[in-house]
């Protein structure tokens, strides 16, 4: 909690700086520095409201003052016309935030309103969907914040906290099984405990994998759904089993009741429609 606090802080500067850098021009030339507004978060598109605790933060870091009132919390279904948050705040201080706060809010819901359908499509079953590093580059902690506001899973956040053996690795690297016996060997040196996962792209290297052993995770990369059952029953529960490669809201409860335990898509994040909103001032 303490690191991603440190992440929305540090965004929040970025953002204002990259947005207002020399000043807001119009809004120090037309409106009174003394001068407060009222203004309300307007939905204008059904869907699952994510990024209200990251518009609070905005509003506090350009004015201390600020006062925001919760209608709606994170998470929580939307429809067209409902008012998510009203706000006080000084005017300029309001303006300066706007763009800021409904960027992340827009792209935030979005990807949670995403989320949220394919989690529910599955919800019955005993798997998980996991998001992806298809994410967006320096924002990928606010868009793994979305996936779980809508319901799905976090997988790996980066390189560094998981090995992930995946095609490029092994051609690279020579072979399937040279390349488990070296990530065991560098995790064993360097004392990181991480866990493992390996993809393999056919049966032939599904039973490499299962000779070799050593992994948590085996990842069936773009598997028909007959070859995932044979797969499954091969594993037989010995290691986890993902299911990965092209997954779509039409094929993913097809795929889930193939027993696998995990079913990641990079399209919760890759694919997802920002959600409309407006940031409306109160006369």
């Amino acid at each position: 909690m303490k690191k991603l606090n440190q992440q929305i802080d540090q965004f929040i500067v970025a953002g204002l700086e990259e947005d207002v850098q020399s000043g807001d021009h119009t809004s120090l030339a037309c409106i009174d520095p003394k001068s407060r507004s009222n203004a309300k978060l307007l939905v204008k598109e059904d869907g699952i409201i994510a990024g209200v605790a990251l518009a609070k933060k905005i509003f506090k870091k350009v004015d201390p003052k600020a006062k925001v009132k919760v209608l709606i919390k994170d998470g929580s279904p939307v429809k067209y016309g409902d008012i998510v948050f009203t706000v006080s705040c000084r005017s300029q201080a309001l303006l300066k935030a706007e763009r800021l706060l409904l960027n992340t809010m827009q792209r935030m819901s979005g990807i949670a309103s995403l989320s949220h359908r394919y989690a529910a499509e599955v919800a019955d079953l005993p798997v998980k969907v996991l998001d992806t590093r298809k994410t967006t580059p320096l924002i990928r902690f606010l868009e793994k914040w979305a996936v779980r506001i809508g319901g799905c899973t976090n997988y790996r956040t980066g390189l560094y906290d998981r090995f992930m053996i995946k095609d490029n690795h092994i051609d690279a690297c020579g072979s399937i099984e040279e390349a488990i016996h070296r990530i065991n060997a560098y995790n064993k040196k360097h004392k990181l405990r991480l866990k493992s996962t390996v993809e393999v792209r056919d049966l032939k290297e599904l039973k490499k994998v299962l000779k070799v052993g050593q992994v948590d995770r085996i990842m069936l990369d773009n598997f028909s759904l007959a070859q995932m059952r044979k797969a499954v029953k091969l594993i037989d529960g010995k290691y986890e089993v993902e299911a990965s490669g092209g997954v779509t809201l039409k094929t993913l409860r097809k795929i889930a009741k193939t027993g696998v335990d995990f079913i990641s898509v990079g399209a919760l994040t890759h694919s997802a429609k920002s959600m409309d909103m407006s940031l409306k001032v109160v006369k």
